[in-house]
Order: C-alpha cells, then structure tokens, then sequence
C-alpha cells in the first residue's frame, strides 16, 4: 500500500516533469508537435492530450466529480498554448488534491467507470492513484522518446535526482 506521502510526492514529481516536458515541446514547430511520429497516439501533441485527458478523468473521479469526466475526443486543443495552459492548471490541482489525501481514503474500494471502456471497475484506491501516476510515466517516456529523436535532451527522469 502507498501513503499520503508517496501521492504528494508523485504529485510534485509529476508537475515538475510535465513542466519541462511543455517547456520543451514549446521549441517545436506546430508542424514537428503534430506530424505523426509513430506514437501509440501518432502525435506529440494528441499523446499530451491523451495525458491531459487521463489526469482529468483521475482526479474528477477522485474528487467525486465522475459525471464531469469528458469523453476523450472532448478534450481536443488546436492551440499549444491552451493546451500548455489547461495541464499547468490541473497539475497544479492535482497537487492540491493530493496535499488532503488520508491513509484511510487510500485503503478504501473505488468504484469508476470508464468512458473509453464503457466498463465499471472496483479497485483498491491507491491501486487507481498508483495508475495515474504510472500512466503518466509511461506516455511521457514515450514523448521523451520522440523528443531526442527530434535533437532534444530531456535531461534527468530519475526520481531521486528530481524531487
């Protein structure tokens, strides 16, 4: 099981990471953001709505605000900036959310049900938290990926050396 500690942690890990990764993609040409570079999600630019999409979905569910959950083709940005915009805000409320998280919330059943699935799931909640957080690595590692394919160096992932 993980503590209220360990959500705080990821939380700021996860800001931090997804700073640099936006002030990176920044760089790119609108062009180099969305041309299809062989990512489960073609683009740089629809993998970090992918991920947008996937945090929201979280904390709304987390927060219980499950019926606000959009459906995935919803959370679509023609503008960078926007989109930049959009993740600062709901990083910076997952941190929030993460700073009134208590132990015993973490030990307790979570029912959701996933719009992209159309399936309802009763998971232990800090198994659910430990996804969000997990899937977030997963997609920007693939970003990482596309960006030093691009000339870029994303510089050190490693927890320890981050937080």
């Amino acid at each position: 099981m993980i503590s209220s500690e360990y959500c705080q942690t990821m939380a700021e890990y996860n800001l931090t990471m997804n700073k640099r990764l936006y002030d990176i993609c920044s760089q790119l040409s609108d062009e180099s953001r969305t041309r299809d570079v062989g990512l489960f999600f073609n683009s740089i630019h629809r993998t970090l709505e992918h991920l947008l999409f996937a945090d929201m979905a979280w904390l709304l569910r987390f927060l219980g605000r499950e019926s606000e959950v959009p459906n995935m083709e919803q959370v679509s940005f023609i503008n960078f900036s926007d989109l930049a915009q959009s993740r600062r805000n709901w990083d910076e409320q997952i941190v929030n959310w993460s700073e009134g998280i208590s132990e015993e919330w973490l030990t307790n059943n979570f029912s959701f049900t996933s719009k992209v699935y159309d399936e309802t799931k009763t998971k232990k909640a800090w198994v659910l938290v430990v996804h969000m957080f997990n899937h977030s690595t997963h997609h920007r590692g693939q970003l990482t990926t596309a960006l030093t394919q691009q000339g870029f160096d994303f510089g050190i992932t490693d927890l320890p050396f981050v937080i």
